[in-house]
């Protein structure tokens, strides 16, 4: 039912296929800047902003295929979380994030997932 509403009344662009943990918080308050391709999984009491209002910004936040955010990660306005990325948990992601990557970390640091 919160889909519905979310994609229906909101306007948030959220793939069928995307699951979205009940306790997620996904922004409000500019709902239009909400773009979650097929297949991410958002977990528990994650965030994904779309505003600043002590900036006054208004930015699209996209979480592209395949992403994976970690329980209480922080995605902030007008970053693109590329192609089967994953945000551990309590990252707090302030710049893109390269497909196949993992942030982590509070700024989020960005390695590749192929290097280890």
């Amino acid at each position: 039912m919160i889909r519905l509403i979310q994609v229906k009344v909101w306007g948030m662009d959220i793939h069928p296929s995307a699951r979205i943990a009940p306790s997620a918080l996904i922004d409000r308050t500019w709902p239009r800047g909400i773009h979650i391709a097929e297949g991410c999984v958002i977990d528990e009491e994650a965030v994904v902003l779309t505003h600043d209002m002590t900036r006054g910004i208004y930015l699209d936040t996209r979480l592209e295929a395949g992403c994976l955010l970690g329980a209480r990660a922080i995605i902030m306005p007008g970053v693109t979380v590329g192609q089967d990325s994953i945000i551990a948990p309590g990252a707090v992601v302030i710049r893109d994030v390269p497909p196949r990557s993992i942030a982590t970390g509070n700024p989020a640091s960005v390695r590749d997932r192929n290097t280890d």
